[in-house]
């Protein structure tokens, strides 16, 4: 990030105001090429962060060098994000990196995927090597339904929860895309059963990267 400070006093105002994971991304899949990618040397503020806090870390791996990077710094939890989730030779990747560890790994849905059993098959892809430990985690699928970033889809986690053995954790943040929305997108995937909740914040959010301005929140909500 452009100023690590903000990460900080976010992470500092999310754990007091609760939260129980601290997510951040150190490397950022975009559409533009020309837009902001991340940064490895970012993973030091990561860890910090959590040093900091006493929070556990969250951040997403895109390949097998960062899947080294993260595991090497120390990161608790990796996220599989939405472009990735039907990648099997990176999902093989982790599930054998992180088989001895039993390192978390949140999966997201793909933004594409039209059926559970896609969704499904993809955790198995991890846990096929040994490591049971993943997170399953709705965020929206395409088409976007008119208004909303996404298609919200945290009706599907009573599905998920009959089907499998995952703990669901919703994303509503990038559901809907926008932060006045996230709130009531929120209270549904609770009241479908969800696990958790994966929500973006920032205490300043115009001054965040990337979908920061759109679709944060501050703490205090």
């Amino acid at each position: 990030p452009k100023n690590p400070n903000y990460f900080f006093e976010t992470a500092a105002a999310v754990k007091e105001a609760g939260a129980h994971v601290l997510r951040g991304g150190v490397w950022k899949p975009r559409t533009n090429p020309y837009t902001f990618q991340g940064d490895s040397k970012s993973i030091d503020i990561l860890m910090e962060a959590s040093r900091r806090t006493g929070l556990p870390v969250d951040t997403e791996v895109m390949d097998e060098e960062q899947l080294s990077v993260a595991l090497g710094a120390g990161v608790q939890m990796l996220q599989v994000g939405a472009r990735n989730a039907l990648n099997y030779s990176l999902l093989r990747a982790i599930g054998r990196a992180v088989a001895k560890r039993k390192t978390i790994v949140l999966l997201k849905r793909g933004i594409h995927m039209g059926s559970l059993s896609e969704f499904i098959s993809a955790a198995e892809y991890i846990a096929a090597f040994g490591n049971p430990n993943v997170i399953l985690c709705p965020r929206g699928t395409a088409p976007a339904l008119d208004g909303y970033r996404n298609q919200p889809d945290e009706s599907i986690t009573p599905l998920l929860k009959e089907k499998t053995w995952a703990p669901v954790v919703v994303d509503p943040s990038h559901s809907v895309g926008k932060a006045s929305y996230v709130p009531a997108c929120a209270l549904a995937a609770v009241a479908y059963g969800a696990d958790g909740l994966c929500i973006e914040a920032h205490v300043d959010p115009s001054h965040g990267i990337g979908d920061d301005p759109k679709q944060a929140l501050t703490p205090a909500v």
